[in-house]
């Protein structure tokens, strides 16, 4: 009997387990593969003012992990990010804009 069920059986290392804080993410793509940057601040922000005379917040950050994954993932990743928010937005009565 053939089937095109896959199931996953996905382990994380002990050392991984407690994950990579980050403050923000970054989202880019190549002709093969989407990136998303993990990006953790390393200091607070700081205002600058560059050649034209305007000001601006600067917050200098550090990639923290970058996982890469092919175009096909990414509608994927897609529904499961939104399936999850709306799974927190119910548990925690509050909405993804900060609003309850």
């Amino acid at each position: 009997m053939a089937t095109n069920d896959v199931k996953f059986q996905i382990d994380v290392p002990q050392d991984q387990e407690a994950g990579v804080p980050a403050d923000f993410a970054s989202l880019w793509h190549t002709s093969t593969s989407f990136v998303i940057d993990f990006v953790a601040a390393t200091k607070p922000a700081q205002v600058t003012t560059d050649e034209s005379g305007a000001q601006r917040r600067v917050v200098p950050g550090q990639v923290v992990s970058r996982v890469r994954i092919p175009p096909q993932q990414v509608f994927e990743l897609a529904r499961a990010l939104t399936q999850q928010l709306d799974a927190w937005e119910r548990e925690t009565g509050r909405k993804s804009d900060g609003s309850e």
